[in-house]
């Protein structure tokens, strides 16, 4: 597959065909930049002989059929373009929603290496009407037995526990831990074990046993970390280009163009 093709099919899957054009163009920027900053990186996909893939959990969403003439012209403007810090790809993270503030990669995604210093935590505009109601505010419930399972999967070995509380938050206000029993557990990792379209963020605003469910009460949809795509949609409407919003979520990066 063409590799300008590749990126319009992520764009489709990642964001709204109907959002305004230099939202998407900053969507089609980062997709770039994501896919080659992964081969770079790893060299090839986990599927023989391919460089990438369309499996979201190794790479990027895919929507093909949600490519539309939209879409097509935002990759076309920004043919090419990448994002670099340094001389090398950055690391192009984006979400739904920041619920408000944008979160460091130790935050949001417990990242293990040093934070990027082009990604810092930063207000985001993205607290709207046309946000869907359940992702500006959200609750989710698990069973006991799915919690436990969840935590077994990430390596604390608990039968059963009978206290839980929001522990350690970072400087965006999202929880870095949940307490059980006394024992601090990642709130990222735990959030990806028991399920992120439920649990939707570790912003969270209580952490309750109901009988025997433990409900998470929250803001915003994603992890946090890079550009909110909401944030850009309001930044696109209020008249900033691809390049301004690429430019507030990523300090410092450069937008350069590879191809023609």
């Amino acid at each position: 597959m063409a590799f300008e093709d590749y990126v319009a099919g992520v764009v489709g899957g990642e964001i709204k065909n109907d959002w305004p054009e230099e939202a998407i163009k900053a969507q089609a920027i980062i997709a770039r930049t994501f896919v080659l900053q992964f081969i770079s990186e790893k060299g090839e996909s986990k599927y023989k002989g391919a460089h990438v893939s369309t499996d979201i959990e190794e790479a990027q969403a895919w929507g093909e059929d949600q490519v539309n003439d939209r879409i097509k012209k935002a990759v076309k403007d920004t043919r090419g373009q990448v994002i670099t810090y340094g001389g090398e790809f950055a690391r192009t993270w984006f979400h739904s929603n920041a619920g408000g503030m944008t979160a460091t990669a130790k935050e949001g995604l417990n990242y293990k290496d040093a934070n990027p210093p082009y990604i810092n935590s930063v207000e985001s505009p993205d607290i709207l009407p046309e946000v869907p109601a359940d992702e500006r505010e959200w609750n989710a419930a698990f069973s006991k037995d799915e919690v436990i399972a969840a935590l077994n999967k990430i390596g604390l070995p608990l039968a059963d526990f009978n206290d839980v509380s929001i522990g350690e938050k970072g400087q965006s206000g999202r929880a870095l831990n949940i307490v059980f029993d006394g024992k601090p557990v990642s709130a990222p990792e735990l959030r990806i074990a028991l399920d992120s379209t439920k649990m939707k963020s570790t912003l969270l605003d209580s952490v309750t046993m109901d009988g025997n469910q433990l409900v998470f009460k929250g803001r915003g949809y994603g992890h946090g970390v890079g550009m909110s795509q909401w944030g850009a949609y309001s930044m696109a409407k209020n008249g900033k280009k691809a390049e301004e919003i690429i430019n507030y979520y990523f300090k410092g990066v450069d937008i350069v163009k590879m191809w023609d």
